[in-house]
């Protein structure tokens, strides 16, 4: 079989899947959460699937509801803000809400008390296993995914205006200039993923000769790994000159460096779920591609650290 056989339908999936990716995180808002948690959803499934391979017996409807609400967690904000206006303009009161840490809080602790009181009365398998791989789905897949919403909405609602403008304060345009800088800052970081991976696609494949970590992904090389780690920095510093003005060029060097580094590592974490189970890919959801699990495991691992790098240190 040659190594480019799955290369058409991947490239056919491609062209129909990223424009609308695209649009839809420029959109940001409730469109982009939407997104985000169908992403996480299908890839919390393929993820307890793997579990279940391994005897296990996830309380999967439990899990990708509790997946789904950290999800709307990273949203709260902005949800917090519409409803409170949107009462107090109605009926002229002034709504009590929780705040977004109290209701992650509620939500996880929720989670963890509903699955242990579950699996007391539960007779499959092992009480222990069966607990560990729900939550652990959930905090891999659904909180580390969760942190892209997290990051989009910085944007428009956590942006420090004073540090990037000299009025200390935002008219429409530059408010505009603001939720396009979150969108790019999504888009930027998605294609410095997809460039780090074809790179290391196309150079392994051709050039590869010394294996990267070969008892978990025998066909990644060192190789693919470093083309695919150096594409990665040239992608972001690229977008930090054509769409991410906010950056400077070392925050634009870094952020390519942890993309490129923990990207691939992300691919390797997902890559060894899979050998665990003893599959190729986390389901044939996507055709060339395999599960959303296995399209987007870079992006589980990098979006957390993207997260933090950009909200602690870029705009601290």
């Amino acid at each position: 079989m040659s190594k480019f056989e799955s290369l058409p339908s991947r490239v056919i999936v491609a062209c129909v899947a990223i424009p609308l990716i695209l649009w839809l995180t420029m959109l940001g808002g409730y469109f982009f959460f939407l997104l985000v948690a169908l992403i996480s959803t299908l890839a919390l499934f393929e993820f307890y699937g793997l579990a279940e391979r391994k005897g296990a017996a996830p309380l999967k409807f439990i899990g990708l509801v509790a997946g789904f609400l950290i999800n709307g967690v990273f949203l709260y904000e902005r949800i917090q803000i519409e409803m409170y206006q949107f009462v107090a303009d109605k009926f002229n009161y002034h709504l009590a809400m929780f705040s977004q840490h109290q209701l992650f809080s509620v939500i996880l602790i929720k989670f963890l008390l509903i699955t242990l009181l579950i699996e007391l009365f539960r007779r499959k398998g092992s009480p222990m296993l069966n607990i560990a791989t729900t939550v652990l789905g959930v905090l891999v897949i659904s909180l580390c995914l969760g942190t892209l919403i997290f990051l989009r909405e910085l944007f428009p609602y956590g942006f420090p205006v004073h540090k990037f403008f000299a009025t200390g304060f935002a008219d429409d345009q530059q408010l505009r200039q603001i939720d396009l800088w979150g969108g790019w800052t999504i888009i930027s970081t998605l294609v410095s993923i997809w460039l780090c991976d074809t790179a290391a696609y196309f150079v392994g494949s051709t050039l590869g000769k010394h294996h990267l970590f070969k008892s978990v992904s025998p066909n990644k090389t060192w190789e693919g790994a470093v083309a695919g780690f150096i594409f990665s920095i040239i992608t972001m510093i690229v977008a930090k000159y054509l769409v991410l003005g906010y950056l400077s060029i070392l925050h634009a060097a870094i952020l390519g460096i942890l993309i490129g580094i923990f990207g691939q590592l992300g691919d390797l974490i997902e890559s060894r779920f899979k050998r665990d189970a003893n599959v190729k890919d986390s389901s044939k959801l996507i055709p060339g591609h395999g599960g959303a699990y296995d399209r987007f495991d870079s992006l589980v691992y990098v979006s957390p650290i993207v997260y933090l790098y950009i909200d602690f240190i870029v705009l601290s």
